[in-house]
């Protein structure tokens, strides 16, 4: 912190520099001075100056265009200047004020009249000083809490994600061996959602949303849900109720995660030719998380051990949903899927379960 006041006198006349010096020196003010615009500028730019006492008439620049430059730079903006002058008309005074002028003391100028005015301006400069700190604390300050609110609301989004995963486990926690599957076609659908162009919201809550796809198969029996060979007729009818029963778990929420959870629950076993089920939507009329649900959740259980069979080959599970391009699958997200091909691997890396290795 400064412990004087900066003023900077700027005159082409070395008498009058010497006069205002002998005037304010005394009253513990520290004066920068320059002999014409040219040469304030410069000294403006290298020092913390508080206050201008600005000469009017200047060989080159005057004192209204050394008034308008300064004012240009937002550093200085309510920099106080004080114009002293000779003149006296009133068009001159509006001409300085127009040009960024605070106020005007006249030549020759009297001692107690320049000393009140410094001080008065000075005063108020301190107080913008003040005011300006206080907001630029205060900036820093909401800055700060914004980074922390921020913190802690993806802490929240996580703990939630992590929730989720545990209790759409319920639905599956019987079938030891499908151990992070939920984990892994969230984590396909955001990646193929992304490619397709969704906006990050709706990424996030399919990513949210994709863990309760198969919640239904809470309410299968396990004599159907664990049985190792392929199902019968009757026992097909029974296990497809399993995306009905989870949207009928899910309907009516608020939460917008929930009410998509529903969508895909429902859905993702639709396919893009209309013979999936429960509804047999066709094309388009399936939305848009089923249909990239639906190959996400493909692609995992073919990769994945299942209690009527053992996991596929990437190359071969790559093979079938490639087959299943305007069938089963929507072309696009195929188109999509394969788009992210890379990102998926990782992802199934990343999830893994070790009976799948």
């Amino acid at each position: 912190m400064k412990d004087k006041p900066v003023i900077l006198v700027v005159d082409d006349q070395p008498q009058n520099i010497e006069l205002l010096e002998a005037y304010l020196v005394p009253q513990g003010y520290e004066i920068v001075t320059a002999a014409n615009g040219e040469e304030a500028l410069g000294k403006l730019s290298g020092n913390q100056i508080d206050l201008i006492l600005l000469d009017v008439m200047m060989p080159g620049m005057d004192g209204f265009e050394v008034a308008r430059r300064v004012r240009r730079d937002d550093t200085h903006r309510l920099l106080p200047i004080i114009l002293v002058t000779a003149l006296r008309e009133a068009e001159d005074r509006v001409k300085g004020i127009e040009a960024g002028c605070d106020d005007f003391i006249s030549k020759p100028f009297d001692k107690m009249e320049l000393l009140a005015r410094v001080r008065s301006l000075l005063k108020v400069k301190a107080y913008n000083d003040l005011m300006g700190n206080y907001r630029t604390e205060l900036e820093s300050e909401v800055t700060k809490k914004t980074e922390e609110l921020k913190n802690a609301f993806e802490m929240i989004k996580a703990d939630s994600l992590e929730t989720i995963y545990r209790l759409s486990m319920a639905s599956e926690y019987k079938d030891k061996e499908t151990g992070a599957h939920i984990k892994r076609m969230s984590h396909y659908s955001a990646a193929v959602a992304r490619r397709m162009g969704l906006d990050e919201n709706t990424v996030e809550i399919i990513l949210y949303s994709a863990p309760m796809h198969d919640l239904g198969k809470i309410g299968i029996p396990d004599l159907i849900l664990l049985k190792p060979a392929r199902l019968d007729p009757a026992e097909w009818e029974i296990m497809k109720q399993h995306s009905v029963i989870g949207a009928e778990i899910l309907r009516g929420s608020d939460a917008e995660f929930i009410r998509m959870g529903e969508t895909i629950a429902r859905c993702h076993h639709e396919k893009w030719d209309g013979s999936g089920y429960p509804n047999g939507l066709k094309g388009i009329e399936i939305p848009i998380a089923g249909r990239i649900t639906a190959i996400a959740d493909v692609f995992d259980a073919l990769t994945s051990k299942r209690p009527y069979k053992e996991p596929f080959s990437v190359e071969k599970s790559l093979a079938i949903i490639r087959e299943g391009r305007g069938s089963h699958f929507d072309p696009d997200v195929v188109d999509a899927f394969f788009a992210v091909q890379d990102e998926v691997l990782t992802i199934k890396k990343q999830y893994g379960d070790e009976n799948n290795e």
